[in-house]
């Protein structure tokens, strides 16, 4: 995805895509606000204010309008735009100009309630972030009312009955606004020949695997962080005897695989990486520089996973992982400096009370870079060592705290983590 350099003048305009009424309102924040949060859902409520009497399409204004009706930074702005975006409920468009840049955000429906709670993705999420009490609610809230008709006749009029056709010129509507409901995209993480080839002969149906099939497989392998090969042997319990797959099944089957692996819990959604407009200009080749491209190049998943020296980590360590994400909205690099950093001041053990009370000062100072956070740390680390240098025991840190950045100043054990983890963005 290109990396664009959104600026406060840059001007934007919203078209709306779809017929929004306050429904959409309420489905928007019962069931996406959980998954996108709250500035995300303001962001959406205030460029829906921004269009016009008709609703159809805004005057032009700049990006320090948001800024000044939300009070929120431009870093939050756009933060808060991606989770819209990734959720399919805008899609957003770009115009370099001479002085200013130009936008357009197109604006689109929530899905339905009944399509939210049959997404593959949002669904599971949704009910791993608020829990099975408040997950019931919701559904009872939108479950359709159920009578007993047994004693009553259907006495409905049908349309023949009470009107008549008559002839009339022929005329086009083709304009007219209609409701439209934008998809989730996810890019393919699916070698779909690589697992039609792991399948054997005959097994499998030519027409299984559709178009919405790959889709609903493409979007399992995501949120339950599956790959190819795992994909297919999952697909291997899911298909009949005619060879179609039972999707439903499917589903079960992916989500028991998780469960069972994970101690019984479902997942959530968390940033991949570092979002591109957080990251540091490229170039670097300190040794600084190269942590930092491992901090925003490395999901939290995978640098907690290269500490535990490849093997998967505990649940109890992964929920910290999402209470940092989710609850403190730290953005990746930013959790992976806060774990390197207290994994090496704390004798290798990540003691929540002991996170919480650092990533609480991180959050008064609004760290959001990974770059902020190692200068903080280091700052920290500085009053520390004054006060307990006496008594020599300050802890082995890490080379970035320092501020030169030989290579002689690393252990051999520091050089080699380093590039182990660079080896992988080879």
């Amino acid at each position: 995805m290109r990396k664009i350099n959104l600026l406060p003048a840059d001007t934007y305009i919203v078209v709306n895509k779809t017929i929004l009424t306050d429904n959409d309102r309420k489905l928007l924040i019962n069931l996406y606000e959980p998954i996108i949060g709250s500035s995300a859902t303001s962001l959406y409520l205030t460029l829906w204010c921004d269009l016009d009497k008709l609703e159809l399409m805004s005057k032009d204004f700049n990006h320090h309008h948001l800024m000044t009706i939300l009070k929120l930074s431009l870093n939050d702005i756009i933060e808060a735009k991606v989770a819209l975006e990734a959720v399919g409920l805008i899609k957003s468009y770009y115009k370099k100009g001479e002085n200013v840049n130009s936008y357009i955000y197109e604006l689109y429906s929530p899905l339905s309630a009944h399509e939210f709670f049959h997404h593959p993705i949002l669904n599971v999420v949704l009910y791993n972030n608020i829990g099975v009490n408040e997950y019931e609610i919701l559904t009872n809230r939108y479950k359709k009312p159920s009578f007993d008709l047994k004693d009553y006749e259907e006495i409905t009029q049908k349309m023949n009955q009470t009107f008549k056709s008559t002839t009339l010129e022929s005329f086009g509507n083709e304009d007219i606004q209609k409701r439209e409901a934008n998809k989730t995209n996810i890019e393919s993480l699916i070698d779909f020949d690589l697992l039609i080839g792991s399948i054997p002969n005959k097994i499998l149906n030519e027409k299984a695997l559709n178009n919405k099939t790959k889709e609903l497989i493409n979007s399992l392998a995501f949120i339950y962080n599956i790959d190819t090969l795992k994909m297919s042997e999952l697909l291997r319990l899911t298909i009949d005897a005619s060879g179609m797959i039972n999707k439903s099944e499917l589903t079960s089957q992916t989500r028991k695989f998780y469960e069972y692996n994970n101690n019984g819990n479902l997942p959530t959604l968390i940033y991949r990486t570092q979002p591109d407009h957080l990251r540091s200009p490229e170039g670097d080749l300190s040794n600084r520089g190269k942590m930092l491209y491992i901090f925003e190049n490395t999901t939290p998943y995978d640098f907690l996973r290269s500490k535990y020296k490849g093997h998967n980590p505990t649940a109890r360590d992964l929920k910290l992982l999402e209470y940092l994400a989710l609850e403190l909205s730290f953005s990746p690099a930013v959790i992976n400096v806060l774990i390197d950093y207290v994994l090496r001041i704390n004798d290798n053990k990540l003691t929540r009370a002991f996170i919480e009370t650092i990533a609480g000062q991180w959050t008064r100072l609004g760290i959001k870079t990974a770059d902020e956070a190692m200068k903080l740390a280091g700052k920290e680390h500085k009053k520390t060592h004054k006060k307990v240098a006496s008594k020599k025991t300050v802890p082995d840190l890490p080379s970035w705290f320092n501020g030169e950045n030989t290579t002689s100043q690393m252990s051999e054990e520091e050089i080699q983590e380093i590039e182990g983890l660079l080896s992988e963005f080879k």
